[in-house]
């Protein structure tokens, strides 16, 4: 079985409102469901102004949203030392958007965030969505994850 190292980093204001264990399960349920060898990467959950300002300084989109992707696999290779684990990269998810966009959608904050999740963690491993079978494919691994998890996908 393979070695998933998650760290979750939680706004400490948010503690209450969504549990590590439970965002550290969605993740390595993504990675098993995608056949991910050992590696690592870590999860950051915060709030819109901190999403805000990441997103202006790395994907020039002066708005926050509602979860980035730092993949430490594209562009110049990331050098691990020897055996150490593949670092897969960052998944930064804005609790204040996820939280709205539950809302509107009606379902709870746990679904919201299971799907942010899976989704970050799909890009980390290459997954888009620009071009429409990307997006299909994406969006069917996408419930392919949630369904294991036992999340109804939106």
């Amino acid at each position: 079985m393979a070695t998933h190292d998650i760290l979750v980093s939680i706004e400490p204001d948010f503690a209450r409102r969504v549990q590590a264990d439970w965002l550290t399960g969605i993740a390595r349920i993504t990675l098993e469901h995608e056949k991910v060898g050992d590696c690592q990467l870590s999860v950051v959950v915060t709030t819109d102004a901190e999403i805000h300002a990441l997103n202006r300084r790395y994907a020039a989109e002066d708005k926050p949203t509602d979860v980035l992707a730092f993949s430490q696999e594209e562009g110049e290779e990331f050098v691990s030392a020897p055996g150490e684990l593949r670092h897969l990269g960052d998944v930064v998810i804005s609790l204040e958007t996820a939280e709205r966009q539950a809302s509107e959608a009606g379902h709870d904050l746990d679904a919201e965030m299971a799907h942010l999740l899976a989704h970050g963690v799909l890009h980390l491993l290459g997954y888009d969505h620009a071009a429409p079978d990307e997006e299909r494919e994406m969006r069917q691994r996408e419930r392919a994850v949630l369904a294991k998890a036992g999340v109804e996908a939106h």
